[in-house]
């Protein structure tokens, strides 16, 4: 259905330091909770990434996939859906919120892929996470996009830690540290997002998507997106209905992720979420109303591949009796991955959009 407009929670992170009170820290993470326990999205401002530094990734973005596509090519996401690093041509990955646990999983796969997601992407990680290799492109193609996308990555896991202490203090927790040792920050992904230019029909028709309607596999996510808009959460009193999540300007909009769902036993919400036309007519252009090219930054916040992930006590009781049997993560995001990616063609198949 057609996307309605309604407000999404905004929580002020500016007094979240390391000297402030306890009950200045409480007042936050309660604020955080009920966003996340009505809604699973909320934007974040004042979260100590610096606007500065939002810019310059963003203009980092946009070089990267303004290159042409043979040197994009140069670091090519590999093959298969274990390692999820490097850079995803359009077409290459399909995201649904279907399962890779069913009996007919290659079947699925097969009907996912009749419509393509028309949008390509990067992968980062962690240089210390040897199970996801990044992937580079060689440095006088870009010089300097790995130092910058390195150093921003560590600065996004330390606003992450952030909120996520706050989630441990909201959902009652005593240590607001709990989910730290689980998640060191090697397991996480930057992704860079780039939605070309597309007509209009092709979406209203359904003949193509953008990205389909999902939630996130992880903990959390932080996303920054540029002023295009487009991004949908599912209206959380509604199935089916969809909500406009504008851009905020230098606001991170997070959200629940399935994991921390599990671990709050379903306190809160991992909502389900998609990318689709902007809502601003003025986005578009031409007889064919080509879409304005869209730009985002996800960070997805994920603890180390072995955690066995079980609800907490405190969000246990009488009422709220435990929902979900233990799970390993790393299982949990094979099964997801599983549905998003196969081999990719053979290079003379590969187009640009």
């Amino acid at each position: 259905m057609a996307a309605e407009t309604s407000s999404i929670p905004v929580v002020d992170f500016a007094a979240w330091s390391s000297d402030a009170s306890l009950e200045q820290r409480k007042t936050i993470a309660h604020k955080l909770i009920e966003a996340c326990q009505n809604v699973g999205f909320v934007y974040i401002t004042n979260h100590h990434v610096s606007p500065e530094r939002l810019a310059q990734a963003f203009e980092w973005s946009k070089k990267l996939f303004d290159l042409k596509l043979e040197q994009k090519m140069l670091a090519p996401h590999p093959s298969g859906f274990t390692v999820h690093r490097g850079y995803s041509w359009p077409g290459l990955e399909k995201v649904s919120n279907v399962m890779g646990d069913e009996d007919n999983t290659a079947d699925l796969r097969k009907n996912l892929r009749q419509i393509s997601d028309v949008k390509e992407s990067y992968e980062i990680g962690s240089e210390d996470n040897k199970d996801q290799p990044n992937q580079w492109l060689p440095e006088d193609v870009l010089p300097g996009f790995r130092e910058f996308m390195l150093n921003f990555y560590w600065e996004c896991h330390k606003t992450a830690m952030s909120m996520m202490s706050a989630m441990a203090l909201g959902v009652g927790l005593d240590d607001e540290n709990h989910f730290v040792p689980a998640h060191p920050g090697h397991n996480n992904q930057l992704r860079l997002l780039h939605y070309p230019p597309v007509p209009a029909a092709n979406i209203e028709s359904q003949t193509s998507t953008r990205m389909g309607a999902h939630s996130d596999w992880g903990s959390i996510t932080m996303l920054f997106q540029d002023d295009c808009g487009g991004l949908q959460i599912e209206n959380p009193n509604k199935s089916g209905e969809f909500i406009d999540v504008p851009p905020l300007k230098d606001a991170v909009v997070m959200n629940v992720g399935d994991l921390m769902m599990r671990w709050s036993n379903d306190t809160l919400k991992s909502s389900v979420h998609r990318v689709t036309l902007p809502p601003k007519q003025d986005h578009f252009t031409g007889d064919e109303r080509m879409t304005r090219a869209r730009y985002s930054i996800p960070y997805f916040v994920g603890p180390e591949g072995p955690t066995i992930v079980e609800c907490l006590p405190s969000c246990i009781d009488e009422s709220h009796p435990v929902k979900y049997e233990p799970i390993r993560w790393n299982d949990y995001m094979l099964m997801r991955a599983s549905m998003q990616y196969e081999a990719p063609p053979e290079a003379a198949a590969v187009r640009p959009y």
